[in-house]
């Protein structure tokens, strides 16, 4: 009697060590799903935020692109521009400057050739005064010395003038006197009448005392 209680007791002590034990397991597998879940939803989450993230810092690059573009692209217009009015600018001026000392080299030379014609007038007043020996002499000396002029005046001023550029002459010009610069300018004026070339002879005259 005793043994058939203690077994009944020893087989309801295991039917509860039973149930408890799948209670404790079914308590498990529920928090572990449970915690299963909530990584999943922080996981999500995170991959969520760090999406966002990643497409905040795009945009805010993009747009940033954007603004350096478009500032890269107003400096460049207003360089061109720029670049543009300062090159018209000097351009205008330098054909200002050229057309005034234009107009002064014709002036000059209008005024020298008045005075060569005055000049040549006196002499040949003179000339006419003289007596018939020495007025035959004289239109001698003269037919000579225009035919020497015009020869000098036909050929280059100095060797190879008329292979060099304008920069290679301008380097010569510092060594010639008054009359060898005037023979420079008369034959180049006669020839390929290179204006910026003139203009470095005239000044050169300019500055001879």
């Amino acid at each position: 009697m005793v043994d058939r209680r203690r077994e009944r007791d020893v087989n309801e002590a295991a039917a509860r060590f039973a149930d408890t034990l799948a209670e404790s397991y079914r308590i498990v597998q529920e928090q572990a799903a449970d915690a299963q879940q909530r990584q999943g939803r922080l996981a999500q989450d995170f991959s969520e935020r760090v999406m966002d993230h990643l497409r905040e810092q795009a945009q805010s690059g993009q747009a940033a692109s954007e603004r350096l573009a478009d500032q890269s692209r107003r400096q460049r217009e207003a360089g061109q521009a720029f670049a543009r009015e300062s090159v018209n600018a000097y351009m205008d001026f330098l054909d200002t400057a050229f057309s005034q000392y234009r107009e002064g080299a014709q002036r000059a030379a209008g005024s020298a050739e008045e005075g060569a014609r005055i000049g040549t007038r006196a002499v040949s007043d003179v000339v006419g005064i003289a007596a018939g020996a020495t007025r035959d002499t004289a239109d001698i000396a003269a037919d000579t010395t225009r035919d020497t002029a015009e020869s000098v005046a036909g050929q280059p001023p100095f060797a190879d003038y008329d292979d060099m550029n304008v920069d290679e002459i301008t380097e010569q010009l510092d060594g010639l006197s008054e009359a060898e610069l005037r023979r420079v300018r008369n034959y180049e004026q006669g020839n390929k009448n290179r204006e910026t070339l003139i203009v470095q002879v005239d000044r050169r005259l300019e500055a001879t005392p």
